[in-house]
């Protein structure tokens, strides 16, 4: 699937790519905060030892930057980019629409939204955009 970036999403792909040494995949701008898919086994190398890679970036940037870990799977692609909240499953309906059903622990449905849904909704613009999930569901 063929995803289609902003001349300002790509400036920032460049910038986070020299500043870490990890080329994302893809960049969501949102507002203040940037959502950075790194390919999947660079999250450890796009933080740096203590977080002192992403926030020399985020110095840099002038922006929050959060981080998504790309997976092969609609499943763990879901299930990472819901993180930090603990995901006990997700399963994918195949019917008219392509929904993840998620299962999140109670304690952890709160981090799983965000505030006022910031994150459900980057997880369902990630999704969509690199799985061809149409909605997610938190059960």
């Amino acid at each position: 699937m063929r995803v289609e970036l902003s001349d300002e999403a790509r400036r920032y792909i460049g910038r986070f790519d020299e500043l870490t040494g990890v080329a994302p995949k893809d960049c969501l701008v949102e507002g203040d905060r940037l959502v950075f898919l790194l390919p999947a086994g660079e999250m450890a190398s796009a933080i740096g030892q203590a977080g002192e890679t992403v926030e020399a970036a985020e110095r840099t940037l002038g922006k929050s930057i959060d981080l998504v870990e790309d997976a092969d799977t609609p499943e763990a692609f879901v299930a990472s980019a819901l993180a930090p909240a603990a995901v006990n499953a997700v399963t994918v309906s195949e019917q008219d629409d392509r929904v993840a059903y998620v299962e999140v622990p109670e304690p952890d449905r709160g981090v799983a939204i965000g505030a006022n849904g910031r994150n459900i909704e980057t997880a369902r613009t990630l999704a969509k955009r690199h799985h061809d999930v149409d909605d997610i569901q938190l059960t």
